[in-house]
């Protein structure tokens, strides 16, 4: 028996209202916008909340990094040789605080150095890279693009110096906060162990925990989606750092192996701003050419084929061994998603945006599939062919 069929003698209103499928979607719409009505009503309720959750956000997010980066190895222990959670944990954070102490006494010192020239000296390499390239647009040959050249050059020196202007303004008139943000730091650096300690010790237990506050009929499922959400978000961050520490290692053996000033200052820069997807390498590419032009014609042509090497290492080998397709996201969707979420949100957009988006796509696509498998208003037949896909989907995922 189809749809048709089965809703052949109902009335209008049910036929057009309540088992139609672009009225459900209107009510749903409908419902969502006044849910954020009502909360935009009641704010003044939820202003001390988000206080709060400000507050906790900070240590919260420092320690499900490095739970995400941890765990795997206080399973690993755990499972293959039976070795306590606890023993584990304490052995990794000695060796995190031996890596630090390192870093700190080694490395630190040495970037610091490379850092402070390139912020010291920066204004006079891009002078002399301006002068460089207004030499250069005397050329007669380049006459026909030197009104296009010379006016990108002067609207790039007017947006860096307002830039400036602006954060020197900004940072002026908030220094009456900065006891605020380094009590905030401090109170992270020393909150963020106890929590982490705490989820690597007992963080394995709670799925199971939440799980049992749902529906004993849906608890299956919501165990499930809670599953889905913690593997993306641990492939997302674990990926991410994984991919941005080794091009951050490629680099600065490229840069020390060419001799580009500066080497290690910028190969550090690259590895951070990696964590941006698709667009943070060649964001960080520019002050490298900059001070390549500056120094001599063959260091620029040694310092993009460290980029074309490191580019093809990294898409090639790197990005597909860490990442894989385990976001199940397409880079036109990723791109467009990063560009909206920075410019609605800014930086915090650009770092949560996709983790986010993964989150509320699974919640989406699970619960659109239950409501397709339920609602009548979908026939019989979509609805056997959608759990016999889920049944098919559920045997390879248990084969694998």
């Amino acid at each position: 028996m189809d749809y048709k069929q089965k809703h052949k003698g109902e009335t209008l209103f049910k036929r057009w209202f309540l088992n139609n499928r672009f009225s459900i979607v209107l009510l749903n719409i409908l419902l969502f916008f006044l849910i954020i009505w009502v909360f935009n009503k009641i704010s003044f309720v939820l202003n001390p909340a988000w206080v709060f959750f400000s507050a906790v956000l900070p240590p919260l997010l420092l320690a499900i990094i490095q739970y995400y980066i941890m765990n795997p190895v206080v399973d690993w222990f755990e499972k293959k040789f039976k070795v306590p959670r606890v023993a584990t944990i304490i052995v990794l954070f000695l060796f995190v605080i031996i890596a630090l102490i390192w870093i700190i006494n080694i490395l630190v010192p040495m970037a610091q150095n490379q850092i402070n020239s390139l912020v010291k000296n920066w204004p006079h390499i891009w002078n002399d890279a301006v002068n460089t390239t207004q030499s250069a647009l005397r050329d007669p040959r380049l006459s026909p693009v030197k009104g296009s050249l010379k006016s990108m050059i002067d609207n790039t020196q007017r947006t860096l110096f307002k830039s400036g202007q602006s954060t020197v303004n900004a940072t002026l008139g908030n220094i009456s906060s900065a006891v605020s943000i380094i009590t905030m730091i401090v109170m992270t650096l020393l909150t963020a162990p106890f929590i982490l300690f705490f989820m690597l010790k007992d963080g394995h237990q709670l799925r199971p925990y939440i799980t049992k506050f749902a529906p004993e009929n849906w608890q299956a499922s919501f165990s499930k989606l809670l599953y889905d959400i913690n593997y993306a978000l641990a492939s997302y961050i674990r990926g991410q750092i994984t991919v941005a520490f080794w091009v951050g290692v490629m680099f600065t053996i490229g840069y020390i192996v060419i001799g580009l000033p500066y080497g290690l200052a910028l190969a550090i820069l690259a590895g951070f701003m990696n964590l941006i997807p698709y667009f943070g390498t060649p964001l960080a590419l520019i002050p490298v050419i900059v001070i390549a032009v500056m120094t001599s014609v063959p260091m620029l042509i040694k310092v993009l084929v460290i980029f074309v090497i490191e580019q093809a290492i990294e898409t090639r080998i790197l990005s597909p061994l860490v990442m894989g397709n385990k976001m199940e996201m397409h880079p036109v969707t990723t791109i467009l998603l990063l560009i909206g979420a920075s410019s609605v949100w800014g930086l915090w957009g650009v770092i949560f945006g996709i983790p986010i988006y993964a989150i509320l796509k699974i919640i989406v696509s699970r619960v659109y599939n239950y409501y397709r498998r339920e609602s009548e208003i979908f026939s019989e037949t979509d609805a056997a062919s959608l759990a016999a896909g889920d049944a098919d989907k559920k045997v390879k995922n248990d084969a694998k």
